[in-house]
């Protein structure tokens, strides 16, 4: 909605510089780009960049935005009228890259304003690039892949596909069911904690802890957490901090599930213990990442000309991370694997222009996230108060050294940018 009353704009503006005529749409359209922008996921110090360069080629080289997780506040210039508009959901992979699309024709002046606003406005009506079977199934694909690479184990795999259908389900179910979308997080914990621990008394699995991990992957809140601290880093405060917040609830919530079940089936504390099994031997892991690439990709309506370029991303990234982590350890493996995330996207994205370095990073990103980590050590705390288990610490240690990560590899990237058009 607009701030300002309606009716055509004041072109003078007392406060500051002459607003031009037309300021009102492009308002609007600046608005929902930054709207649509906050939707796939972008941290809000790199929208207000993007904002910035978009102002400047539609004439406003002093847009004023304030982009947070649920809303966005835009004004062309300091002083002058606003438009606020709401942030409802996030978009897919594909529409990320029309996102991407959209604002660099805007620059470029290959569309029209109001072409544009269109575009913007009938995003969320775009159809999914495959039919829902096919993406619910990537869903399975790509926890089995994440089993495949956090616990390698043939019947895990095997308990990983049915807990992995069982948290489809839910999220499915959660789409209609208000109160079911507020508690899936501990009830997808829930159900998938007893399945694995039933398995597990029956022999069937070893290492139970992590083996719930892969089944709730997909609806664990890394992603947030990260992106958060980032935020933090780079100065955005209030978003990263409200980021951070909300994840670290999702996360106790998903604990709380794991905990109930564990108090419903009598399990002992030894059984949650950070085991990890390796029965498939070294072909288990890129397997597992051609899985999550092809799962993700699928799911996400993303192009299969795409699926080759997510992977190599992900390989140098979990390459990295795993280099890092003989070298020292877990947290400069999470640091390498996220400047190698961001910095291979971005050089992928040099090679290929028309791929939007959004689609071939986020997947890399999911996977580098400590959101399984951070589940682990928040159940591990909680069931070792005494300080016997690794506690929440890791997760913030790892957490903090991804954030970094994205900030260095964003960092030389735009370095990169500047000298290859120099």
């Amino acid at each position: 909605m607009d701030a300002d009353p309606a009716g055509p704009a004041d072109p003078a503006d007392p406060a500051g510089p002459a607003v031009p005529a037309g300021d009102r749409s492009d308002r609007r359209l600046l608005t929902y780009l930054a709207v649509a922008m906050v939707a796939t996921g972008q941290p809000v110090h790199e929208i207000d960049e993007d904002l910035a360069s978009a102002g400047r080629a539609l004439g406003y080289p002093d847009v004023q935005v304030a982009a947070g997780p649920t809303s966005v506040t835009l004004a062309l210039t300091g002083g002058a009228p606003a438009t606020v508009e709401s942030v409802s959901g996030a978009l897919r992979l594909d529409q990320a890259a029309e996102v991407r699309l959209i604002r660099q024709q805007v620059m470029a002046g290959v569309i029209d304003r109001s072409q544009a606003l269109d575009r913007l406005m009938s995003l969320r009506g775009l159809p999914e690039r495959y039919p829902t079977w096919l993406s619910s199934l990537a869903w399975v694909i790509a926890s089995i892949g994440i089993c495949l690479i956090l616990q390698p184990g043939a019947t895990n795999v095997a308990v990983t596909a049915v807990g992995s259908a069982i948290a489809l389900g839910l999220a499915r179910l959660s789409g209609r069911f208000r109160a079911l979308a507020t508690l899936l997080p501990s009830v997808a914990a829930f159900l998938v904690a007893c399945l694995v621990f039933v398995s597990a008394s029956s022999g069937l699995i070893d290492g139970a802890l992590r083996t719930l991990l892969p089944p709730l992957a997909i609806l664990l809140p890394g992603a947030l957490l990260v992106t958060g601290l980032s935020e933090i880093a780079a100065g955005a405060m209030i978003t990263g901090v409200a980021r951070v917040g909300y994840g670290t609830v999702q996360l106790l919530l998903f604990v709380l599930g794991i905990l109930a079940a564990g108090a419903v089936l009598r399990v002992p504390p030894i059984a949650l213990s950070n085991v990890r099994v390796d029965d498939l031997g070294w072909w288990a892991l890129p397997l597992g990442i051609g899985c999550l690439s092809v799962g993700l990709c699928l799911m996400e309506s993303v192009r299969l000309a795409l699926i080759p370029w997510v992977m190599v991303v992900l390989l140098v990234a979990v390459g990295c991370q795993i280099l890092g982590q003989v070298l020292y350890g877990a947290s400069l493996g999470g640091f390498l694997g996220a400047v190698a995330a961001s910095l291979g996207a971005s050089v992928v994205e040099l090679v290929r222009p028309q791929l939007p370095r959004l689609v071939v990073f986020l997947p890399a990103f999911w996977m580098l996230v400590p959101g399984s980590l951070g589940l682990l050590s928040v159940t591990e705390l909680v069931i070792h108060p005494d300080g016997t288990g690794s506690g929440g610490f890791v997760v913030v240690q790892l957490a903090l050294a991804i954030a970094l990560g994205l900030l260095v590899g964003s960092v030389l990237a735009r370095s990169l940018r500047r000298l290859t058009r120099s």
